[in-house]
């Protein structure tokens, strides 16, 4: 490979590269950065550079692993994501599972993905249709690929400024208006994540409100 041009992007530390390959003749731009192929000082590179195979089926990795980060930073503009879900739709984009890994270690690095923030997205997000307890968002964080550590930090900080037993009332007049009683509204209940004794406190106090 031969460089032909090297040119540092406005992205911080990306690089795009235009190099000729001589075994075919032909030219190939990529982007790249030295987290990709930390052997390689890219600010001192410059035109007519040359590189044996070996060094450049590196730049080539680079160059592989900069196109899922950028493809991963479109996700990432749209709304937060967790490692795992944003994984698995690059995947399903027929990325190479190698480079995946290499981008998303560099963008968690970064602070650019998060599973915390993720998490903390998904808590708030949710919360505007369903009336959840801690047992079942845990469950669907997990189920999101979140770690239990990560989904139980997460989780403290949610309850921190949403009172769950208030939440878990919410559920109980949700569910009672729907037509749910008894047996049928206590299993709706624990099936939202609630504790038995949480709901049996929130039918006492829904009962006296209602009385008054």
């Amino acid at each position: 490979m031969i460089i032909k041009t090297i040119i540092q992007t406005s992205y911080k530390g990306m690089y795009k590269i235009t190099a000729q390959i001589p075994e075919n003749n032909s030219t190939t731009t990529f982007y790249a950065r030295k987290e990709y192929a930390p052997e390689f000082d890219f600010d001192f590179m410059s035109a007519e550079d040359y590189f044996d195979q070996n060094q450049t089926n590196s730049l080539l990795d680079a160059g592989l692993a900069a196109a899922v980060e950028l493809k991963a930073l479109e996700y990432i503009a749209r709304a937060e994501q967790s490692r795992f879900g944003l994984s698995r739709k690059l995947l399903e984009k027929k990325y190479d599972k190698k480079y995946i890994n290499m981008a998303l270690d560099y963008l968690q690095s970064v602070n650019f993905l998060s599973d915390q923030r993720f998490s903390r997205a998904w808590l708030n997000g949710r919360k505007i249709n369903h009336f959840e307890g801690k047992s079942k968002l845990l469950a669907e964080l997990q189920s999101r690929g979140i770690s239990k550590e990560n989904a139980l930090t997460a989780l403290e900080e949610f309850f921190n400024d949403n009172d769950e037993y208030e939440i878990c009332k919410k559920a109980y007049q949700k569910f009672t208006r729907k037509g749910k009683h008894e047996d049928k509204l206590i299993n709706a209940m624990l099936q939202a994540g609630f504790s038995y004794s949480m709901i049996k406190k929130a039918a006492c106090d829904i009962a006296e409100e209602n009385q008054d």
